[in-house]
């Protein structure tokens, strides 16, 4: 083999390598990307230790009935978010975001969390159950109902948004004669999001759950008596 063959040969030995390369790039390429899978959020840890000794007295126990959905899916587990700058009236689901529980099952741990900072906080069943008691004088403790109506991340601009919760809080006091309204308040909670995204909504919405708790709680201690 000459010279000239064998700067041929050489030169088709790269070629076919170089072909094979892009083959097998073209291959890769081809293969489908494992999908994404949707991130879980929650409302954090919460107490990771007793809170100090409260010197004031403790208040009366309190039913808390599940948390309802007022046009929300109850089931759902998916981060909402508004355009408010685009298009208000379009609620969007987050396609890579979660919460681990639907956001009524959540809202209602946290009101649990603080209302049993300073009381006894019973289920509807625990205080139906108490209902048997009041033939020997016993009182049935005062029923707290929430509907939630908005827990969604809202987008001001494409830069600034909040987390949004509104609920309805009513307080009744159960007799063997039926219920007495006690008091019904909206309220409203925004926190700024630290970033326009589901990880920074999701934050704003659990600082809003907290701050509402606390005003419920509030609330709740001026009309159990």
């Amino acid at each position: 083999m000459n010279a000239i063959e064998n700067i041929a040969a050489s030169a088709c030995y790269k070629s076919a390598a170089a072909t094979f390369c892009l083959v097998l790039l073209v291959g890769c390429s081809a293969l489908p990307t494992p999908p994404n899978r949707p991130v879980s959020y929650d409302f954090g840890p919460g107490l990771t230790g007793l809170p100090a000794a409260d010197r004031r007295a403790s208040l009366p126990p309190i039913a808390l009935a599940d948390v309802e959905a007022t046009g929300l899916s109850e089931s759902s587990t998916a981060v909402l978010y508004r355009l408010n700058y685009a298009d208000a009236q379009q609620l969007r689901p987050y396609t890579l975001a979660r919460w681990t529980q639907p956001p009524v099952q959540l809202v209602q741990q946290a009101l649990r969390a603080q209302l049993g900072l300073r009381r006894p906080v019973l289920q509807d069943a625990d205080a139906a159950a108490q209902a048997r008691d009041t033939a020997r004088g016993g009182k049935l403790p005062a029923v707290l109902r929430i509907e939630l109506e908005e827990f969604s991340h809202l987008f001001t601009s494409p830069a600034e948004s909040t987390g949004l919760l509104r609920l309805r809080a009513t307080l009744v006091d159960p007799t063997p004669a039926g219920e007495t309204l006690l008091g019904q308040r909206v309220f409203i909670v925004q926190k700024p999001a630290p970033t326009p995204d589901a990880a920074g909504g999701t934050r704003a919405l659990a600082a809003a759950a907290r701050q509402v708790a606390v005003e419920i709680d509030e609330w709740v201690a001026q009309g159990v008596k």
